[in-house]
Order: structure tokens, then C-alpha cells, then sequence
């Protein structure tokens, strides 16, 4: 009896598409990786880089980019205080202060920290440097309802319950900027998307409370519960339509079982106040936002650490899932996609990609857009 409830256990986790982690907490990104424990003090240098190709509808010419190239710098103080610092260069020319915080480990189950950081919600916020993921493009998800990268001004504190197998973030952020020099910043193509502050001059009117909890009990799996609330910014607190209130969750999984990897995340937000936004900025804000993706790969082990890694993810996400007045909804934000490709890992850290997106959306008629993108990524 005892190994059959065991059996339906794992089988209940497969079919739900919950997804990974290797063992138990055993994963990185790069403020665990340049901030590590075991790393003597002083200076860590880091990095990682993206470059892509992508090719829509087969038509030529295409486009080659080299998307993102990041140097990651972590310093360690002493044994409890430390600081991690992300310079992203994008498109060549474009450059950003991705993470830029103070880490004080207060004791064995408390850190402290304070600057610029990323939100804790979903799979690929955190976790977005490129050998960490399927696909040539971070899922569309994270792009548009999420939205990756979503990085800003806090302080706060996480740490770890061992014996009830979880890990805690709580936040005070700065949040999404609504309003700005007279005019609406937010739209219904992309919601949240250009409400990013980024930790540049960023004006705070109220701040806003970012949660998450991953339980990382059941050997291979991992699963997250993220909460985002609060209100928009707006430089002029005098309009009181030139905000929204902003409702975020966010349920995410990934599962390992010998080569099978899965992994999958859904996100809702709910956005209060809209019709007055839309009256006041003449934008087309959504009051619901919806997401979601499932993921399945498959590793081939090859010689050495090398690794071949068929995928498949499909993904639906909504900007305009629900709208308030008379703003009727667009059904060109309501899109579905289906990704499928090949990861060949050459090293820890460097890995080739291939992949090919059927992209669609409600509008009656309307042709699936199709693109096929290759790339290298590497992180190290």
C-alpha cells in the first residue's frame, strides 16, 4: 500500500507538469552563484551572453543580434555581508544596472537586503540567465504578463525553513511607474511591460509588498508561490486617475525525474481602477492579465557533460483577459504559441540552441505567425 500512494504521488506530480529542481535547493542564478557561501572574501567576476538569430515567416534578410552580455561582479565583505552588482549591455548599445544590492546575513535562516533587485515572481525573473532555460527567446509569458527582466528598488529578507523544506522572500518595492509629464505610460499590447522603473531616478508614492515561497521537499521537484500588491506610480499625486492598483500571483513548478524535465507557471494579475486610467490617458489598459506555460524536455546524454535536449512549450498568455468600462477587449493580445527545438550542451555554462515558434492569436481568421531562431548562450 505504502508504495502504491508513492507511485500515484509521482504520477500526480508528472501530469501536472511540476516542474524542477535538481536536489532538493540545489540551483543557481547568479546572485547564489557570485555570493555562494563557500566563496572565499573579496571579489567574484562573472558573467553571461546571449547571441541570436531569428528568422520570421522565412523571409530574409534575418536578424542577427548579439541580444545581451552581462558582467556580474559579487563582493564579499566578510562572512555576513556582501553585495552583488549586474551590468547588462543589450543590443550593443543599450546599457543597464540589472541588480545592484546589499546582502546581511543576519543569522542561519535571515538575510537582509536592500537595492535594486529582482522581483520574486515565477520561473524565469530569477532565474533568466540563458543556459537556464529552453529556447533561444526567455517565454513570452515572462515577457508580457510577468515582466521579465522586473528588477527595482527595495529592501527586504529571505531565507530558508529547513524543516518544512521552504524558502521566503519578502519585499518592500518601489513599483510599475503609470504616469509620467502629463501623459499614460501603461497600454493593453503589454501591459505592465513599460511601467518598469528600473531603478533609474525612480519616483515611489507608495510602496509595494513582492512575497514568494518555494517548497523544495519532494526530491526533483520544486514549486513556487509568488504575490505582487500594491499601486502604480505617477509623478503628479495629484491626479488620482493616473494610477491603478495592481494584484499579482503567480504558481510555478519544475520537476525532474532521471533525463524528463517539466516545468510550468501560471500568473494572473488583476489591475483595479482601469476605466479611470483609460478615461484620463486615452490608453487601452486590460483590468485582467493572464498567463501561462508548460514545458516538457528530454536530455540525451552524449560524451563527457555534453547533452542533446529536445523541447517542447506552449504558452497562452492574455493582456487584455478581462477590461472595464467600455474598452472592449482586443483579441490580437489574446495569444497562444507553441515552441519546439534542440539544446546541445557543450559545457557547464555554454550551450547551442535551435528552435521554432507558431505564434497565433484570437482574431478570427488570422495566419499563425511563424520564426525560427538559433543561438549561442553562455554563462559562466
Amino acid at each position: 500500500m505504502k508504495n502504491l500512494k508513492l507511485f500515484v504521488v509521482a504520477f500526480l506530480v508528472s501530469i501536472m507538469g511540476y516542474s524542477q529542481d535538481e536536489i532538493q535547493n540545489n540551483y543557481e542564478n547568479a546572485g547564489t552563484k557570485l555570493l555562494g557561501e563557500n566563496l572565499p572574501k573579496g571579489v567574484t567576476i562573472g558573467g553571461y551572453g546571449q547571441i541570436d538569430y531569428n528568422e520570421p515567416d522565412g523571409a530574409l534578410p534575418g536578424n542577427l543580434d548579439i541580444h545581451r552580455l552581462v558582467l556580474l561582479f559579487g563582493y564579499k565583505f566578510n562572512d555576513k555581508v556582501s553585495f552583488l552588482t549586474e551590468v547588462e549591455y543589450e543590443h550593443v548599445k543599450e546599457v543597464y544596472v540589472e541588480q545592484a544590492y546589499i546582502k546581511y546575513k543576519a543569522n542561519e535562516n535571515v538575510n537582509v537586503l536592500a537595492g535594486l533587485m529582482l522581483v520574486p515572481m515565477g520561473i524565469i525573473n530569477e532565474f533568466h540567465e540563458p543556459t537556464t532555460y529552453y529556447g533561444v527567446e526567455r517565454p513570452n509569458v515572462d515577457k508580457y504578463i510577468v515582466p521579465t527582466t522586473w528588477r527595482e528598488l527595495g529592501v527586504g529578507i529571505s531565507g530558508n525553513i529547513n524543516n518544512a523544506s521552504l524558502k521566503y522572500q519578502a519585499y518592500l518595492f518601489n513599483g510599475f511607474k503609470s504616469y509620467a509629464d502629463g501623459a499614460g505610460i501603461l497600454r493593453g499590447s503589454d501591459g505592465l511591460r513599460k511601467g518598469r522603473q528600473k531603478g533609474a531616478e525612480s519616483v515611489i508614492n507608495s510602496p509595494n509588498f513582492s512575497a514568494k515561497l518555494d517548497y523544495y521537499g519532494i526530491m526533483g521537484l520544486r514549486v513556487g508561490l509568488s504575490g505582487y500588491f500594491g499601486k502604480t506610480q505617477t509623478d503628479d499625486s495629484g491626479i488620482e486617475a493616473s494610477t491603478v492598483g495592481v494584484s499579482m500571483l503567480g504558481l510555478d513548478a519544475r520537476y525532474k525525474y532521471n533525463n524528463l524535465e517539466l516545468r510550468g507557471q501560471y500568473i494572473t494579475t488583476n489591475l483595479s481602477d482601469t476605466d479611470e486610467y483609460n478615461t484620463l490617458t486615452g490608453k487601452d489598459l486590460g483590468s485582467k492579465l493572464t498567463g501561462l506555460y508548460a514545458e516538457v524536455a528530454y536530455n540525451f546524454d552524449l560524451k563527457g557533460v555534453e547533452k542533446l535536449t529536445p523541447f517542447l512549450r506552449y504558452e497562452k498568455h492574455n493582456t487584455h483577459a478581462d477590461t472595464a468600462g467600455s474598452l472592449i477587449a482586443n483579441k490580437a493580445y489574446d495569444r497562444d504559441e507553441l515552441i519546439f527545438g534542440l539544446n546541445y550542451k557543450v559545457a557547464e555554462g555554454a550551450a547551442f540552441k535551435v528552435d521554432y515558434q507558431l505564434m497565433n492569436n484570437a482574431v478570427y481568421g488570422s495566419d499563425a505567425a511563424k520564426q525560427f531562431n538559433a543561438g549561442v548562450a553562455i554563462w559562466f
